[in-house]
């Protein structure tokens, strides 16, 4: 992934008020004393613990209620965040496919504090008072291997909303410690970990958000690449039959979907293996209790060695179909109709897969495209790989056409599977504005936190910026990005998504550098090749 600076906190302009009750939140099992920031007079709340800490026994293990602390917690400090592997995969071969590469791992500069002692969320509010507001939870992406709370400022979302939303800011755990699978960790433990604390957190936010004067029938997930993934997995969790409700609406920013195989596949196995022999445990009569009682350094060495390994710009320690949280791929169960929402809100960036961190750049005047698809879809037959050889033969030079494989397979296609599930309930955009690559909308979204490359949004214009900040903070706020807040906005009608219109909200610029608000449909060529990846996704297993 790009790579990221630390940002800074907005703390020089909080002040804890002890004695202000409107800061201060009683949980049960804990109270939190908030801050109270006088330059915008918002509430932050950050650290806010919401399950117990998943160490020794407690990893590879369902996520559990907190601890009675006694006392008031100042909740002024953002948290530990979960352990992570730094950055995608960097092997120009997939390991699931011989020879293996010897890569080594770029590394993030900079890097938080982190710890298996992570399960907090934050939270922002214009008030604490009666539970009305509508909600909006965040959850980070990275690949499901990296990213934290720290990235992400809960405030920027409040103030996006012209302070009509409480805004919640979850972690989880992450890569070995939230994704490890195999027939294992099955029978000893619980897979897909990391998904369970998300909807912990969820359970979380409809016990308690009132507290925070937010509404628990109003609530709408929302994520970014692996965090918009972790949205549909919700939105399919339980056979799409999740009850009670935790959410009404789900937003999706570049909606990433690699490979959901069976826990017991061949692949999560392969992995399996590999963090048993690099923590020492291959002999244990009991390799998952082995496991829980590795040291962290072990475990996090080989977190880092196989998420390296992974084919360039993928990841290896992702979800699974569980056959019990998640019964089926998501394309099979959204093609069935099963999904826990009553509509979505879903944009991409034009050009997602550009950013040199998914497609290898110094493969340029090497790729072959066939080799390519088999590395990025170790199970595609050769018939389906002629297929489509042959599909984007016509899109440039070979390094286009692998950048034009990735983005739609891995990002652009995902998301109409979504959408038809809803049958017109839903709402597609699209950010344009150049680069367009993936992660250039987080800088719109979280403009005080999220820092990539540039200091600044690709395009720093206020009419844009409001425009495409407000339109996911009315969809939060009444289910439709169309409502009229102030006289700032100028977008035209974004109608919703149907299979007949294929209509689609573009966010661009002109060349004279003034903001483009256009409802244009779907691209043609894209809806053809994305038919193709739907037939494949069998041997995808998307």
């Amino acid at each position: 992934m790009r790579i990221l600076l630390a940002y800074t906190l907005l703390a020089t302009a909080a002040v804890v008020f002890a004695d202000d009750p409107s800061t201060l939140v009683d949980l049960g099992y804990a109270k939190y004393q908030g801050t109270l920031n006088n330059a915008t007079g918002n509430v932050n709340f950050q650290g806010i613990r919401y399950a117990a800490a998943p160490t020794g026994t407690g990893r590879w293990k369902e996520p559990q209620p907190p601890a009675t602390t006694s006392g008031v917690q100042l909740a002024d400090k953002l948290p530990n965040t979960c352990i992570s592997a730094p950055g995608l995969g960097v092997n120009t071969v997939s390991p699931f496919l011989p020879p293996r590469s010897s890569h080594t791992r770029r590394r993030l500069p900079g890097t938080p504090p982190h710890s298996e002692d992570c399960l907090y969320l934050n939270i922002a509010t214009p008030k604490v008072g009666p539970g009305n507001l509508p909600v909006v939870v965040w959850i980070h992406g990275g690949g499901y291997v990296e990213y934290s709370a720290w990235y992400f400022n809960a405030e920027d979302l409040v103030r996006g909303s012209n302070d009509q939303v409480v805004s919640v800011v979850i972690q989880y755990r992450l890569g070995v410690y939230g994704f490890l699978s195999g027939q294992k960790v099955h029978d000893g433990g619980v897979l897909n970990a990391g998904l369970l604390d998300q909807q912990f957190a969820l359970q979380w936010v409809q016990q308690h958000i009132s507290k925070f004067g937010g509404d628990p029938a109003k609530v709408t997930i929302w994520g970014e690449s692996s965090g918009a993934g972790s949205v549909v997995q919700h939105l399919i969790a339980n056979g799409g039959n999740t009850q009670p409700k935790l959410f009404r609406a789900g937003m999706l920013n570049s909606h990433y979907l690699p490979p959901q195989y069976p826990y017991n596949h061949r692949i999560p196995e392969q992995v399996f293996t590999s963090v048993v022999e690099q923590t020492g445990c291959s002999s244990a009569p009991d390799a998952l209790a082995c496991l829980r009682q590795a040291d962290v350094g072990l475990l996090n060495r080989a977190n880092n060695n196989i998420t390296a390994e992974g084919f360039w710009g993928l990841l290896t320690l992702t979800p699974v179909i569980d056959g019990k949280f998640i019964t089926d791929r998501p394309s099979v169960l959204l093609g069935q109709g099963k999904i826990n929402a009553d509509t979505i809100l879903t944009v991409d960036n034009t050009h997602e897969s550009a950013l040199a961190d998914l497609v290898d750049p110094s493969t340029a005047d090497t790729v072959k495209i066939p080799e390519y698809l088999a590395n990025l879809w170790p199970e595609l037959t050769k018939t389906q790989i002629d297929e489509a050889v042959a599909l984007y033969a016509d899109l440039g030079k070979p390094i286009d056409q692998a950048i034009a494989i990735n983005s739609d397979s891995v990002f652009l296609c995902p998301s109409f599977p979504v959408l038809r599930a809803l049958k017109g309930k839903g709402f597609k955009g699209q950010l344009a504005v150049p680069p367009a690559y993936h992660l250039d909308d987080l800088v719109y979204l979280f403009p005080t936190s999220f820092i990539g490359i540039e200091s600044s949004p690709p395009f720093n214009n206020t009419e844009f910026k409001n425009n495409f900040v407000q339109s996911y903070l009315k969809f939060v706020v009444s289910l439709d990005p169309n409502v009229k807040w102030n006289t700032s906005n100028t977008l035209p009608h974004w109608p919703q998504w149907t299979e007949n219109g294929h209509a689609e909200m573009v966010f661009n610029k002109t060349e004279a550098n003034q903001p483009s608000f256009q409802v244009v449909p779907t691209e043609k060529g894209l809806i053809h090749r994305c038919a193709y990846w739907d037939k494949v996704s069998t041997n995808t297993w998307q």
